[in-house]
């Protein structure tokens, strides 16, 4: 179910799964974009066509795919935030009867290959995120929404993971675990204090990235939730463009198979069901 930041709409339509690539096959940096892009609109002027199916001022959801990927060509950037800004300050200004637009895009990663400026593979997970939602206020647009994020990270530590002294009872089955692999997935989600703060060039998802690895190879934690409440109290301590985090994390741990002391063990996908945990912090 999609939401507004803005508030709940009386009705709203769009085009998902646009995928796009642009390629810079001439030297310059970043020759490789790629993104999965989402644009929804919302107004008044669309809904005769709910009611007596007059499309009468809509815009083709075929259009907004089309003209996702052909603008692509007249973004200069690489930051998901400055891409969907300028997409969905394109698309008001090319149709005024949309009240206000909100578009959202996934980056689909690619890395170069090793000793090579033109051959490149995809990059995995985990990737970067960015919405935004612009609305019209008397003759200008004003950003409702700035919202960045990173989805799909997939770490693994050796040791320094436990997990003791929870609640037992006659439904624990779990052992208290003083040292363990532990195996987790992580999603973030953040916002800005303003909208200018959302617009770094990428260089606050690059930040988080690097804090996201580095508390989690850091120290030894007590628990998931502990590790997820550090990585979320670096951020805030590290990035001032950041005003509230969300983190949810998943606790994938293998199953084990066999072990040999603590020193060599055979693992394997864990079964579900699945831990989640969630955490959202605010700056005071």
């Amino acid at each position: 179910m999609n939401s507004f930041v803005s508030g709940p709409k009386k009705n709203y339509y769009g085009k998902g799964d646009v995928i796009v690539y642009r390629l810079y096959r001439d030297g310059r940096p970043n020759p490789v974009f790629g993104a999965n892009v989402k644009i929804l609109i919302y107004g008044d002027a669309f809904w005769q066509t709910y009611t007596i199916g007059d499309n009468t001022g809509l815009v083709a959801t075929d259009s907004m795919k089309n003209f996702i990927q052909r603008e692509t060509m007249n973004f200069p950037g690489h930051d998901l935030e400055a891409y969907c800004q300028f997409l969905a300050e394109k698309f008001l200004n090319k149709y005024p009867q949309a009240e206000g637009a909100q578009v959202s895009a996934t980056e689909i990663p690619y890395a170069t290959l090793p000793g090579s400026e033109v051959a490149f593979a995809p990059a995995g997970t985990p990737c970067a995120s960015a919405v935004i939602e612009l609305i019209r206020d008397d003759d200008k647009l004003k950003t409702a929404e700035a919202t960045s994020g990173i989805a799909g990270f997939r770490l693994l530590r050796l040791k320094g993971s436990a997990f003791t002294g929870f609640v037992r009872d006659e439904y624990t089955t779990l052992p208290d675990i003083k040292d363990r692999p532990l195996h987790m997935w992580l999603d973030l989600t953040w916002t800005y204090p303003s909208a200018a703060a959302a617009f770094s060039e990428g260089a606050v998802s690059k930040q988080v990235r690097a804090i996201v690895q580095n508390v989690f190879a850091g120290f030894t934690s007590g628990s998931i939730q502990e590790i997820i409440y550090q990585i979320g109290q670096k951020m805030l301590a590290d990035v001032p463009a950041i005003s509230e985090i969300h983190l949810e994390a998943n606790n994938r741990t293998w199953d084990t198979i066999a072990e040999v002391g603590l020193e060599t063990g055979i693992y394997t996908d864990a079964r579900p069901p699945y831990g989640c945990l969630g955490l959202t912090l605010k700056r005071d």
